[in-house]
């Protein structure tokens, strides 16, 4: 149901998501979707969710493989990681992690990028031992504010990513933390 929905977005973003296409689509009864999904809000938390984990996983293999001087050298990795899965995982340029249907679709209390924000701290301190203090907490989130906006940019002036400003927020989010964020 959750590749289904994908499809959909991909084909008429949110706007054209339903749970009767979603069960036409997935080949199952509507019954079913509503067995584990009271309405299409719910399918596209489920697969917001779902791209999370799935950008969390390609993150932590990345971090675990490559030889980093410094964890604000991963901004790079994160970036690429991100940019890929924009152009080649189903429902995720749509949807990428929520905001088109919910800006706190991830977690009720916190809006989604805060959510990525976290996840990407506790990769960091657990991948480089990094301290994990308000001031890192705060510069990821100002991080992940910044590049999501930029890179919202660089989708919308060409389907793959316009590589220019890409490379623009690269330079911008490593640049900042860089500056803000002390060695450790």
């Amino acid at each position: 149901m959750l590749d289904a929905c994908a499809e959909i977005l991909d084909e008429d973003g949110y706007d054209g998501l339903t749970t009767t296409r979603i069960a036409q689509r997935a080949e199952v009864a509507i019954g079913s979707v509503y067995q584990f999904f009271p309405d299409k809000r719910a399918v596209a938390q489920a697969l917001a969710l779902r791209n999370l984990d799935r950008f969390g996983e390609r993150v932590s293999r990345r971090l675990a493989e490559d030889d980093f001087d410094h964890w604000s050298d991963t901004v790079g990795a994160i970036i690429e990681i991100f940019v890929d899965m924009h152009r080649t995982v189903p429902g995720f340029r749509v949807l990428r992690f929520g905001d088109v249907a919910d800006v706190n679709l991830l977690d009720a209390a916190a809006d989604n990028n805060s959510v990525v924000a976290d996840r990407l701290r506790r990769l960091i301190v657990e991948r480089f031992g990094v301290a994990d203090t308000p001031e890192l907490a705060r510069a990821l989130a100002i991080s992940v504010e910044a590049g999501d906006a930029v890179l919202k940019m660089a989708f919308r002036r060409d389907p793959d990513g316009d590589p220019a400003i890409v490379a623009e927020a690269e330079r911008m989010i490593h640049a900042y933390l860089a500056h803000h964020i002390s060695d450790r």
